[in-house]
């Protein structure tokens, strides 16, 4: 058995520190040997170009998988890291044994975090792809039509709780990517919900993803998957990963 020693560095910066604050401090990172990955929080304040930061990352450091010399091997099916939450969503689905070979998967969302990515994922040429995807969105006529006849239902959109048993097929697996913080009558004044109306969801789902509990741990867990990635490659040591 290998132990992995895994180790995180918070860096604060003030909400209105210069952007070039932050530009430095990535390149200071992509500069020091015991730093395998680097992961900003999005989203950044207005003054700062999200694009520059995603630019100025290292890409073998990278483990988010968006910057742009990343996003091109992913679409090109030559990926050195798979974005983490479209990731989670694959493995999620390769651990309950759902077949995505032959699939019509519906997406509904097509932000740069998992819509795109995932669409790209789900149709590559390999164990984990091969579905016939659909991208829903804001401008999609009759999208309960299309989510209908998803046999995989990815909710990615930030509305809660908007699909419900009419939305879902019989025997679909819905995957809830979503999480809302809506008012609720709870010791913090709020509750984290889905894009998914779970109660009414499950009526028709075979399988269904709950929130929280569901794709977040995968998330964080495809998180370190990309960092233990990332430190072999950068040692130039042949890691072996599931």
């Amino acid at each position: 058995m290998t132990e992995i020693i895994d180790e995180s560095h918070h860096v604060e910066l003030d909400t209105d520190a210069p952007a070039e604050d932050l530009y430095d401090t990535i390149e200071d990172l992509n500069a020091d040997p015991a730093i395998h990955g680097i992961l900003v929080q999005m989203p950044v304040p207005d003054h700062v170009d999200d694009r520059r930061v995603l630019r100025a990352i290292d890409p073998l450091k990278d483990v988010d998988g968006f910057h742009p010399a990343n996003v091109g091997r992913l679409v090109a099916g030559n990926d050195r890291y798979r974005p983490c939450t479209p990731h989670g969503v694959q493995k999620l689905l390769s651990a309950y044994d759902i077949e995505t070979e032959g699939a019509d998967a519906v997406i509904v969302g097509r932000s740069n975090i998992v819509g795109k990515p995932l669409a790209n994922l789900l149709v590559q040429k390999r164990g984990d792809g091969n579905a016939t995807v659909t991208v829903c969105h804001s401008r999609t006529t009759d999208l309960a039509a299309k989510t209908r006849a998803a046999d995989v239902l990815v909710a990615a959109a930030g509305r809660p709780e908007f699909i419900d048993a009419g939305m879902v097929g019989e025997g679909a697996t819905v995957i809830d990517v979503g999480v809302n913080r809506v008012d609720a009558d709870t010791e913090k004044g709020y509750e984290l919900v889905g894009d998914v109306d779970f109660e009414s969801a499950r009526e028709n789902a075979a399988h269904i993803t709950p929130v929280p509990g569901g794709v977040g741990p995968m998330t964080r867990a495809m998180l370190l998957y990309n960092t233990v990635k990332a430190a072999g490659l950068q040692a130039d040591v042949d890691v072996t990963l599931p």
